[in-house]
């Protein structure tokens, strides 16, 4: 029998800069028998092109290209470790950097501005 997953959902809310929609979310699924949660983030913004993630198992050089739907939401499913802490921060269209509204926390960054924390 298939194991049946916690999940936890966690909705943005607009930014007045960036026309973000307000289906934006972060989906956490947990497994008992498994080391690992699997995330799925779902982000839409006006007239991107692409959106990626950065900074997740602190990795900054290495991004997860979110995929486009017909419907212009772009997601990304991502299995990262139980019981850890990750920084990141969206980049839309290889330049404008956006964090996450709904993410568990923040936290200052060395450009003086401040990352998304999910914490799992």
């Amino acid at each position: 029998m298939p194991e049946e997953p916690d999940q936890v959902h966690c909705k943005t809310k607009a930014r007045p800069n960036f026309n973000l929609n307000t289906n934006n979310m972060i989906v956490k699924t947990y497994y008992k028998t498994k080391d690992y949660c699997k995330v799925k983030f779902s982000f839409t913004v006006e007239n991107a092109e692409t959106v990626e993630i950065l900074g997740l198992n602190s990795d900054w050089e290495n991004s997860i290209i979110m995929s486009k739907k017909k419907d212009g939401t772009f997601s990304a499913d991502v299995n990262l470790p139980k019981d850890s802490k990750h920084e990141f921060k969206y980049r839309v269209n290889e330049t404008d950097w956006l964090n996450e509204q709904q993410a568990d926390s923040e936290a200052p960054n060395e450009f003086g501005g401040s990352n998304s924390v999910i914490v799992l």
